[in-house]
């Protein structure tokens, strides 16, 4: 029997099931992948916001790095939420031994209810040590001013964020636009050597884990062995489709993606 090809998530649980190790793992199995995880982070959260984070030592990290490595074929990785500089170090150090071919990293500092997932002083250390090594960062509006430090407010200024930060390192850069307004979300994406943009009807819908589900469709993509732009265009397809199929479970209006349905 032919080995399935794996793709690797490491990022933060959701306890809630909408964002996180929970919805990537739920993204590769959509796209005929089976699902590795190591997790960089717990969280007790739910629909109306994140509670506890409880990150786990370094070396426990490690471990699961080793030992998913060491076994199967992953065909591209993941990077959400890692919490602090040393869970930083901690993945680089397996990605620079381990080598993937192809990681996404999504760039996870604030959650959609305002929790700090990435403590202020690691945001350097993740530029100086991921930043270079990934196929293609994914930020959004937010995660991007705070990369760079001052205010995007229009398409104008998108553009322009993208031209800075390949300039900090970056060899691909998505920069997701929902939170500019508008009545279409233009996800725009600079390989450094062309400019892309993938548009899509602006949904009333508040939904949860949708940058987590991208940055994991685009890795799901990759390793199917689509081009960068092929595998955007295709993540955010998939993202619109579950977005508008998106359902309620908790006792607030937050909506959580229906994977399967895409």
């Amino acid at each position: 029997m032919a080995r399935v090809w794996s793709v690797l998530t490491i990022a933060g649980s959701d306890s809630g099931g909408g964002a996180g190790i929970q919805a990537d793992l739920k993204t590769f199995a959509a796209h005929g992948l089976h699902g590795l995880s190591a997790i960089a982070a717990l969280t007790a959260q739910n629909t109306r916001g994140v509670q506890v984070i409880h990150v786990p030592p370094p070396s426990f990290l490690k471990a699961q790095l080793d030992s998913v490595f060491t076994d199967f074929d992953v065909r591209a990785v993941k990077i959400g939420m890692l919490a602090n500089a040393r869970i930083i170090d901690t993945v680089a150090d397996a990605l620079e031994h381990y080598r993937p071919k192809c990681i996404v990293l999504d760039p996870v500092m604030v959650s959609s209810s305002g929790h700090t997932l990435l403590e202020t002083r690691a945001i350097r250390r993740l530029v100086q040590r991921l930043l270079p090594m990934a196929t293609v960062i994914t930020p959004n509006i937010d995660e991007a001013v705070l990369l760079l430090d001052h205010s995007i407010d229009n398409d104008e200024q998108a553009e322009g964020a993208l031209v800075e930060l390949l300039a900090m390192g970056a060899k691909a850069v998505l920069l997701k636009g929902g939170h500019l307004s508008g009545k279409k979300v233009i996800d725009r994406l600079d390989t450094g050597k062309a400019l892309y943009e993938f548009e899509h009807p602006r949904l009333k819908v508040s939904g949860h884990g949708t940058g987590c589900t991208l940055a994991a469709a685009i890795a799901a993509n990759l390793a199917l062995k689509k081009s960068l732009p092929d595998a955007c265009e295709a993540a955010g397809d998939y993202v619109y489709a579950a977005l508008k199929a998106a359902y309620t479970p908790g006792t607030s209006k937050l909506s959580v993606l229906k994977h399967f349905s895409a």
